[in-house]
């Protein structure tokens, strides 16, 4: 069985909100020229944009990575950042550390995990204090989507 791959990596800026949500419009452009089905992209660039935005609010820079094979569209995020201190507290929806600069910003609302563990098949996050948070999202492609 042939398997077919692609991989594209996107730098996430630290505080760069002009072209934070960049790297989610060139994941839904990707996916959209590959045929996929616009149901599952909105989930993967929902996913994914959520993620962008934590890299940028929360973090000091990151990295996001796409991959496509022939069964699975997977997003992997690695930021460089202060970590989490509670995960579990974390993944609650409505929690956040955002600081009122970025809540008045209209950032903050606490539903990013939350809303990445809802899209996502498969939903992995791993953070170590002062070492920065990694994220592996998976979307499975249906054979009839659409």
């Amino acid at each position: 069985m042939i398997i077919n791959i692609h991989k594209t990596s996107y730098e996430v800026a630290s505080r760069d909100f002009i072209r934070s949500g960049d790297a989610s419009k060139s994941i839904k452009k990707t996916l959209n020229q590959m045929g996929f089905a616009s149901q599952l992209v909105r989930k993967v660039c929902i996913a994914t944009y959520e993620a962008e935005m934590n890299i940028a609010i929360h973090s000091h820079g990151g990295e996001i990575i796409l991959i496509v094979d022939d069964y699975t569209i997977a997003i992997q995020i690695i930021d460089r950042g202060p970590g989490i201190a509670n995960i579990e507290q974390a993944m609650k929806a409505g929690y956040s550390t955002a600081t009122n600069e970025m809540i008045e910003m209209g950032f903050g609302a606490g539903m990013g995990f939350y809303n990445m563990q809802k899209c996502a098949n498969v939903f992995k996050l791993e953070s170590k204090k002062n070492e920065g948070t990694k994220i592996d999202m998976i979307f499975y492609i249906e054979c009839n989507e659409d």
